[in-house]
Parts: C-alpha cells; structure tokens; sequence
C-alpha cells in the first residue's frame, strides 16, 4: 500500500490538516478556527489546549476527506507560528495574561507588549544579536520571556516548561520534550552553529535563571529538523487524533519555514543535503497574515536587519535568511475593515461567494480601462508599517502611513487605496531583496504560497515591483505540503529532506514582470523608501517640542 502522510499547520487564526501521497498530491484537507484574546494593546494571547483540540479536529476531518485507510499513513509533522506556550510541572497552561486566565497561556507571535524588552535586549550586545540583524524583535522569545519574568513573577515561577508552539504539539502528540532546531535558533538565540545556549548572554539580559536550571525550561536537548521524536504518537494523543498509535511524529518546524520547504525543490535539481548542491537564487515568499521571506546559501552572509545566518534550521548544513513584513494579509484586512466602503464591498463578495480581494480586484480592471491597473496609484501611496517594519530596517516603533488621500468613500477609493497598499507590501519585499543582494545572497526568482498567491493582482504586482518571476505551486497550500514532507522523512520513506522536496513539490504558474512599467515601479519605490525617511523626518521636528501643550522650538519660520 503506497504511503501517505499528514501535515498539520497552525496560523494565527486555524488550526488545518492535509493528507497528502508520497509524491505531495493532496487528498483531503480540513481546517479548524483558533480563538484570540486581545486583552490590553499589543498583547495578543490564544489557548495551547484548544489549539490542540483544534487540530485533532482537523485531522479527523482531512483524514475523512481524503477517504484512504488509516493503515497508510506513514507519518505526521506538525509546524505553528512561533508563539509562546507556558506550561507548570503538570503540563497544564500557565496564564501569561494580566487577565490571570490560565486559559490563556500562549503569547502569540505578534504581540508586542516586550517592546521595552526588545530594546534592552539589543542594548546588550550580546552574541546572540548577530543572528537576528544586531536588533531583537519583539516578537522573538526572549523578549516576551523577560516580560513574564518582570510582569508576571507568579506565572514565571509556576512555569515549568516554557516551549515553541510547534515543540508544544510536538511534545502533547509524543511526550518528547526535545526542542526543533529551527524555533530554537530561529526564535530562541540557540546557537546552531555551536549546537549550545549561551549563558552569558541569558544572564546580561536577565534571564539568568535559566542558566542556574540547566535551560530546562527552554530545552535542554535541541535536535534536526525532520529526526523522529520518541516512540512515535502516543496512546492519548494518537485517540485524540484519530490516529494509529506509534505513528511516527517528525521535529517541528515553523509554519513559514515548512512553506519554505514546500516551495524550494520546485523544479530544483537538488534541494540541500549534505553534498548536495542548494536551491540558491530562490526566495520564499510564505505571504499570509504576516509575510516571510526565506532564502538559503552555502555560507554564512549577516544581513543587516535580516534574522540569520541560521544554521541547520531549514535544511541541514546550511545557512538560512529570514525576512519579513510583520503586517501583510493583516494590513489589507484592515483596511478593508476600517474603510467606509468596507462592509458594502464585503457585502458584495459575499453575495457573489467570492473574496472581497477579487471583487476590489475586477473593479481596479474597469477602472484601468485595458490598461495595467497598477498605474491607477501613480498619487496615491502606502508606507505599510502599521506594526512596526521587521526587515531590513528592523523598528518596531514605526508606523504606516498614507498620502494622496480625498473625502471619497465609495468603494472605488476604497479600490485605490487598497491597490497602493497592495503595492507598498510588493516594495516590502523589494527592499528585502535589494538588501539581501547587496549582502552576496542570490535572488532570482519568487516562488510564492499562502493565502496571496490566490490574489492575482497581488502575484503581479510583486512580479513587476521586483522586476524577478513569480512561480506559484501546483499544490497551494505549500505550508502543510512542507509539513507533509518532514513526516515522510521521520517515516523514513524520504531518505533525506532534500529528497522529499524534490519528490513532493511541483511548479503551477509563473508570472513575469511586465517590462514597460519598470519606470512607473522604479519612481513609485523612490516613493516608498522617501516616505521613511519622512517619517523619521517628522518625528524629528516633533523631538524638538517643549512637552505635551508646550509650544514648537524652532519649527517651521
């Protein structure tokens, strides 16, 4: 019987499964929502029990869906944002909330309430700080760690675990509490190259206790992405699943970094073992909530503002690049929300059973009149950084920003600014490869998943502001098919993740940037990257005030 493996993904809102053939077809799929508590600004926290239960539902249902016999499953994978899950002696949840809701004990990725965290962090200097653009995100772990430790000092000291939301499903399913080299080094300062945490650096920032423990709390063992973790699924978990018990279970991954692994070995003639040569030259653009953009290269190439080189944290004996845009498919959710003609348009998808993306989509295409609609913006742009800028130029504290705006509020304005922001993502991008580049990486071409690549005008705008091909997958969720491939390799089917790449992934469309809007794209990014330096600008001039209610000093004249 050929096998077949399941891949489990959890974003920030749903928890989906996919079963998938040992040459990445995909069977079924289901998908299962995930609540999210916003209890006080920038604190963003969800339920480690009912993102597990969520998945279980997922998986019952895609195993349903797929209608194949449970005795082919060959192995599942499970990959996750990277939130914080705390857990106490008894492996129930740990309020990391100021509610003091023990149900609510994941910090989600993009909460920002360790801002102040992040920025004593980086005034540390420690080594760690090399691998993450020499400034610590607030949306990494340590961060967030240090803010339970000042905040919440009863929760601190009842943590007994303190894990990756992938290590955490991974460990629910099979009892291991070994931790994925990819959220260690990627999210957690473990320094891949040495295979160890460095205690010095915990102990300036004030996470010594950590140190003292041993890194228990955080994990004292850190193995490979793809190696199997202990005897497989266990009894309880594999009933909650629906699933055979002893069913192997891979190391976790991140979910854009699993997105990475069901893009790169499109058509590639090798995809990154040891001996083998890397898929250089490509960039993975996982374009979802957030976006993320992941390239490989042989050597070590610091990037400034760009997290990495991380070693063996996507394939092994490599060094991988992460950029990213913190707010992206976000963004255009809120502008849709927040706009008058939001919920008329809306409305209109609805009543058409279709995305309100394609319904603003077909109207930029009549107002265009046959011409390419991204010239109808030439006035109206975009700064997207309503949740700081997370690469290259790595501040938080930034904002978005908008000009070329009127008093209309019909759904064509709506049209406009939602295209312009469209276009500022694609120039997000732009810049995160430009920096890249500049650095020694390749980057030829985009290949794109995640919910963008369904957006049309999204791909093509992208396409012709990075001047560079965009190829999409033939199997659009690249996420779950990344999964699938490190259950297959747990299995032991694939002998090697590069191998699994090749066998389960396969090109779709390729979408090429239209040469005569070179110029138009050129000026309108000069636009873009001018719009920072005014905002820099502007906060500078308003430095130079006397205090709330004071008057300007030497302001304008």
């Amino acid at each position: 019987m050929p096998p077949n493996f399941v891949g489990v993904d959890v974003g920030t809102g749903s928890a989906r499964a996919g079963v998938f053939t040992a040459d990445g077809r995909l069977l079924g799929r289901a998908e299962a929502p995930i609540t999210t508590w916003q209890p006080a600004p920038l604190h963003v926290e969800q339920s480690s029990d009912e993102i597990w239960s969520a998945c279980c539902a997922a998986v019952r249902a895609a195993v349903a869906a797929a209608g194949c016999d449970a005795g082919s499953l060959a192995g599942i994978a499970f990959d996750a944002t990277c939130s914080l899950v705390a857990l106490d002696g008894a492996d129930r949840p740990v309020s990391v909330s100021t509610t003091g809701r023990d149900e609510q004990n994941v910090v989600v990725w993009m909460d920002h309430r360790a801002v102040d965290e992040a920025a004593h962090i980086t005034s540390t200097g420690g080594a760690p700080l090399a691998y993450v653009g020499d400034v610590m995100s607030p949306e990494m772990q340590t961060p967030k760690l240090l803010w339970l430790r000042r905040h919440l000092p009863d929760a601190w000291a009842r943590a007994a675990r303190f894990l990756d939301l992938p290590d955490f499903l991974v460990y629910r399913a099979t009892g291991d509490d070994r931790r994925s080299m990819c959220s260690a080094v990627c999210k957690w300062t473990y320094l891949g190259e040495r295979r160890a945490w460095d205690a010095g650096f915990f102990e300036a920032i004030g996470l010594g206790d950590l140190v003292e423990e041993g890194f228990a709390r955080i994990g004292r063992e850190v193995v490979d992405v793809g190696v199997p973790m202990g005897s497989g699924l266990a009894e309880e978990a594999a009933a909650a699943l629906g699933l055979p018990a002893g069913l192997p279970v891979s190391s976790s991954i991140i979910d854009a970094h699993a997105g990475a692994l069901g893009l790169l070995g499109i058509d590639a003639d090798a995809a990154g073992d040891a001996g083998e040569p890397l898929p250089v030259g490509r960039l993975a653009l996982v374009f979802g909530t957030s976006a993320c953009h992941l390239t490989v290269s042989a050597g070590a190439i610091a990037v400034p503002g760009v997290w990495g080189p991380y070693f063996a944290a996507l394939l092994p004996d490599a060094f991988l690049a992460e950029g990213g845009i913190s707010a992206a498919g976000a963004l255009l959710d809120h502008l849709v929300a927040s706009h008058p003609a939001g919920v008329m348009a809306t409305a209109a998808a609805g009543r058409a059973d279709r995305s309100v993306f394609d319904v603003l989509n077909d109207r930029l295409d009549a107002l265009a009149g046959g011409e390419p609609p991204g010239v109808l913006t030439r006035h109206r742009h975009v700064l997207p950084y309503h949740l700081g800028n997370r690469s290259p130029l790595a501040d938080p504290s930034l904002s978005g920003t908008a000009t070329g705006l009127s008093l209309t509020t019909d759904v064509d304005d709506l049209a406009l600014s939602y295209l312009a922001a469209v276009q500022s993502l694609a120039y997000g991008t732009r810049h995160i490869v430009e920096t890249l580049v500049a650095e020694g990486h390749e980057v030829r071409t985009i290949l794109m998943t995640g919910s963008g690549m369904h957006n049309r005008l999204l791909v093509a705008e992208h396409a012709d502001a990075t001047g560079l091909p965009v190829v999409l997958p033939a199997e659009a969720d690249s996420v779950l098919l990344g999964a699938a491939v490190l259950a297959g390799v747990a299995s032991g089917h694939h002998p090697s993740i590069g191998t699994g790449m090749r066998r389960m992934a396969r090109p779709g469309a390729v979408v090429e940037p239209r040469p005569g809007l070179v110029a138009y794209h050129d000026a309108k990014y000069a636009v873009y990257r001018r719009m920072h330096a005014d905002q820099l600008a502007y906060r500078a001039i308003m430095d130079g005030t006397s205090g709330v209610g004071g008057a300007p000093t030497a302001v304008g004249g």
